[in-house]
């Protein structure tokens, strides 16, 4: 099952450009945040050495890649809702545009 994952690495980065993202232009940079400085103790606590292989390290990185899933899919909600809610009644043309086809010219030069 921790085939699945991937590596810890690869989450922890994924968590961090996550937060990145949620950050956006605001003041101070992510890496000063609690929840960076909170993940990178967490998985720092749960690096698996020689001597011990631990358990609490593989719940901890199945937790991390499921919330990394959801702050993913959270933020690309956001940029498909922004896009698409909220324009009002379309046009015909407007709707055959968001589908890539192109209406046929109507009689009338209207259209």
């Amino acid at each position: 099952m921790a085939a699945a994952l991937g590596s810890a690495l690869r989450t922890f980065r994924g968590l961090a450009r996550e937060l990145r993202y949620a950050r956006g232009e605001k003041g101070r940079p992510y890496r000063d945040t609690a929840a960076y400085q909170y993940l990178r103790e967490a998985f720092r606590a749960h690096r698996v050495t020689s001597e011990k292989l631990c358990r609490a390290q593989h719940d901890l990185h199945f937790q991390a890649a499921t919330y990394l899933c959801l702050l993913r899919s959270v933020r690309e909600h956001l940029t498909l809702h922004k896009e698409y809610h909220g324009k009002g009644d379309r046009t015909p043309e407007q709707v055959a545009g968001l589908v890539g086809l192109k209406l046929p010219q109507q009689p009338g030069g209207k259209g």
